[in-house]
């Protein structure tokens, strides 16, 4: 009952800070200190079998947090959570070690490097090198440097929950800022593109996809954390909230992941589940399935159909759009050209947004970025990044989340790249081992007795 209460009051005091941080601005700075002081003292006090679970909260937080640190500029640098979220994980190292199985990751990781010195020999003279670099690396050694970290690191699925609820608090944040900065959708909508008044004044492709991340959190809250009646409305409410501000970005992106996300773990937690849970099931998945159907019919809505359009891939007047991809097949050929030019080591790290016809514009898509700025380099990494997980969930087959985890790792690759640090970390949560839970000591004791 009383982690019941810690969540509710939890949850609702992150819905408050949005409308704080929206009243107050400047607010989204002391709010970040405090998050970094509370994170990093806590994982230095927390006792050894502790010290992986407080990193993977940490961890977790900032992930969730990421956009909202960026639209409000609370962060102290753009990549802030990124380079918090490797801060994290090198704590993890030091006070937990990492697994002599892991080497693969630290194969990925000297990979990087020939990218750079190509990439100092043709950078144009006006680009700014460490900033470039620093945009398109952080995320790959995010998540080579978390692999490491996480790669067989034996977590229990209290622990998974309690880290995946740590990621969704900053996204309820996430979500009543917008509920404050963009009441009223119908005021600001005038087609069918990417609606920046809807995300906060800024990128609709990276809130939708934090808010995809906030929706997967709360489905698995509301199928296997919401033991009452009550608890299953009140977390309803708030998939509700993120599923209808996540839709009326007009990004599909983040929408799409957050469905190929859920329906992976669906598939493998009703597969594995007893007879019992499958039926226990069947009443959380008929909300949930009224949940993100309220979700769309009020998106409908307040967008007067346009959203319906949206994702038909039609424009304000109902005509077809040609270009379903809304760009990003152009920006794909064009780093391929650069693969073909350069297959053995690449054209160098961020030199792809270079060659936009004179125009500097960021890759949407990490594997054709891979293969363009690396070359065959770019290949091994991908051969390494798709099959250790496989190879190593080919031996440890506990983890439900594993295909979830991974397939949102994919699917955000394939649209936003690695812009955020959530693929990052979710990529390498794919690599925990699954521990059995302790039964508690009374237990014991009554079957001794």
């Amino acid at each position: 009952m009383k982690s019941t209460q810690n969540y509710i009051v939890l949850t609702l005091v992150h819905a408050l800070l949005g409308f704080v941080i929206f009243s107050f601005k400047p607010f989204s700075k002391f709010y970040f200190g405090i998050a970094l002081v509370y994170f990093i003292g806590s994982i230095i006090v927390a006792h050894n079998d502790k010290k992986t679970l407080v990193v993977l909260k940490a961890c977790a937080y900032f992930v969730g947090a990421e956009v909202l640190f960026r639209m409000t500029r609370g962060g102290i640098a753009y990549e802030s959570s990124k380079y918090l979220v490797i801060l994290f994980m090198l704590m993890g190292m030091f006070f937990k070690g990492v697994s002599g199985r892991g080497y693969p990751y630290f194969m990925y990781l000297i990979l990087l490097i020939p990218s750079i010195f190509v990439a100092s020999l043709d950078l144009r003279f006006d680009a700014n090198f460490r900033t470039d670099l620093a945009f398109v690396l952080s995320g790959p050694v995010c998540l080579g440097l978390a692999s490491l970290f996480l790669f067989d690191r034996k977590v229990s699925y209290k622990e998974v929950f309690e880290m995946l609820f740590f990621m969704t608090l900053p996204i309820v944040t996430t979500t009543f800022y917008l509920l404050f900065f963009n009441p009223s959708i119908k005021d600001t909508i005038a087609n069918t593109s990417s609606n920046f008044a809807a995300s906060g004044g800024f990128g609709p492709n990276q809130v939708s996809t934090v808010l995809g991340l906030g929706i997967f959190g709360f489905t698995v809250r509301l199928l296997l954390k919401s033991p009452t009646l009550g608890l299953k409305i009140f977390n309803s409410i708030f998939l509700i909230l993120i599923a209808y501000r996540a839709v009326i970005t007009f990004s599909r992106g983040g929408v799409f992941a957050a469905i190929i996300t859920i329906t992976a773990f669906l598939v493998i937690l009703y597969s594995n589940a007893l007879p019992k849970l499958k039926t226990k099931l069947l009443g959380s998945l008929g909300l949930l399935l009224i949940s993100f159907v309220l979700a769309w019919v009020i998106s409908s809505s307040s967008t007067m159909g346009l959203i319906d359009k949206r994702y038909a891939n039609e424009d304000a007047l109902g005509r077809e759009k040609q270009d379903l991809s809304t760009g990003r097949l152009d920006l794909i050929l064009n780093e391929l050209d650069g693969f073909i030019e350069n297959p053995f080591v690449g054209i160098g790290a961020s030199i792809t947004k270079y060659r936009r016809e004179g125009r500097s514009i960021v890759t949407h898509n990490e594997v054709s970025r891979l293969l363009s700025e690396h070359g065959i380099i770019g290949i091994v990494i991908l051969l390494i990044l798709i099959f250790t997980p496989l190879s190593y969930r080919s031996k440890n087959k506990k983890n439900i989340f594993f295909y979830a985890f991974l397939a949102f790792w994919f699917a955000t690759i394939n649209h936003s790249a690695m812009r955020l640090a959530a693929p990052a970390f979710f990529y390498s949560l794919s690599l925990i081992n699954i521990k059995n839970e302790k039964p508690p000591i009374h237990r014991k004791r009554a079957i001794q007795q």
